[in-house]
């Protein structure tokens, strides 16, 4: 039997993988069971139990992403979605370059053409052009970043919120856990949350990182210092807290 499983990395925790892995010594199938896992995040098995990884006995593929060329010729099988005429000459090279150049995912060089056609049509123009597909890709990943942080937990929209507000309100752009954790703690003070202990916290970023929306640095302070983690937004602080804030319970924040 063979199960896919695809965008693997959006399941909660590894309880299916474990139960999938043991199926057949468990006597619940009387076959083998291979599982294809299919994920955009490379660091995903890292997250995985060292017991699922041991049952599995998993092995590793790795798909390069579509380029600019590969691209193209995918969106020039959508060009009939618009009308003959409508789409300049370097509306579709333009989309899938940007899409090439920052994940390869063709779905996500589709979004940018339907976009560029609707900021177009809502324009009242009678031709896309450079221009809209230009609006359309800011608009795209501010989409991205609204369907990851508007999915998080409360308690990752606080940890988000507070690297955001330092980011916002000072000149540097990456900042120890504890640091951030202070300002975590004044955030959910002033919104009655609950605050979490420091070690959960460390988990949320650590997660988030794992999202896309947070990188985190070691910084080795020598001896005396020891190692510690920076904490960076990935996107633009601005587009991150109109995100966060759209979220009705973190408005309040703004009130302080």
């Amino acid at each position: 039997m063979i199960i896919i499983l695809d965008e693997i990395d959006l399941m909660n925790d590894d309880s299916v993988l474990m139960k999938l892995s043991r199926a057949e010594e468990a006597g619940k199938i009387d076959c083998s069971v291979g599982v294809i896992a299919i994920s955009n995040k490379i660091q995903y098995v890292d997250n995985v139990n060292e017991r699922v990884k041991s049952s599995f006995q998993h092995k590793e593929l790795f798909f390069k992403p579509y380029d600019a060329n590969q691209l193209r010729e995918i969106m020039f099988n959508r060009e009939d979605a618009f009308q003959d005429g409508v789409l300049s000459e370097d509306v579709i090279p333009l989309s899938a370059a940007f899409a090439a150049q920052e994940h390869g995912d063709a779905r996500k060089a589709i979004d940018i053409l339907r976009h560029a056609g609707e900021v177009a049509y809502e324009a009242g123009a009678e031709q896309v052009t450079e221009e809209y597909v230009r609006q359309a890709q800011q608009h795209a990943e501010k989409d991205r970043f609204r369907e990851l942080v508007n999915g998080a937990p409360t308690q990752a929209k606080a940890a988000l919120l507070a690297l955001t507000e330092l980011s916002v309100n000072s000149n540097d752009d990456a900042f120890l856990t504890s640091r951030v954790y202070d300002q975590y703690e004044r955030i959910c003070n002033h919104l009655d949350m609950d605050i979490l202990s420091v070690r959960r916290f460390r988990d949320i970023l650590k997660e988030q990182a794992f999202l896309g929306v947070v990188e985190i640095e070691k910084i080795n302070k020598g001896s005396a210092g020891g190692i510690h983690l920076q904490n960076r937004l990935i996107e633009d602080p601005q587009v991150v807290r109109e995100t966060i804030l759209e979220d009705s319970r973190m408005q309040d924040w703004t009130r302080e």
